[in-house]
């Protein structure tokens, strides 16, 4: 078995990562999660979260808003958004944390009577606001 996997990180707009990693924690909406080579085959959903990519060149962090992950013989993050930790601006994170306060508002108003919606919205809202803290920013609101 090898010591690495082949990880991508893809967002709309472009190759963020594509490394020989020894591991990536991902944000998965059940919890966080370790790949590792040889990792068992699944796929998930995001969280926003922190991504951490660890490899010979050390180690790299994003922050993903959702998407998917696919693991298996290698591992693949398809992003909604993704950031370099390094690059985050506080402005960036506000807009962010406005966005997901958008799609909370809409689920409100187009689920009344449909909490699992407006739930899951409100989870993603409060994933947003509490990485900002994980990385030294506040949500201003």
């Amino acid at each position: 078995m090898s010591d690495t996997v082949q990880f991508d990180l893809v967002s709309p707009e472009r190759l963020l990562a594509s490394v020989q990693a020894n591991s990536v924690q991902i944000p998965g909406s059940e919890g966080n999660l370790t790949a590792l080579p040889g990792h068992m085959p699944l796929i998930t959903t995001l969280r926003p979260g922190i991504l951490t990519i660890s490899s010979s060149e050390g180690d790299q962090q994003f922050l993903v808003t959702g998407g998917f992950a696919e693991v298996g013989e290698m591992v693949t993050v398809l992003a909604e958004k993704a950031v370099p930790r390094a690059d985050i601006t506080q402005e960036e994170y506000d807009n962010m944390v406005a966005d997901a306060e958008s799609f909370y508002n809409q689920a409100q108003d187009n689920f009344v009577n449909e909490p699992g919606p407006v739930d899951e919205a409100a989870k993603m809202l409060s994933d947003m606001v509490a990485v900002g803290g994980e990385i030294g920013l506040n949500a201003s609101r």
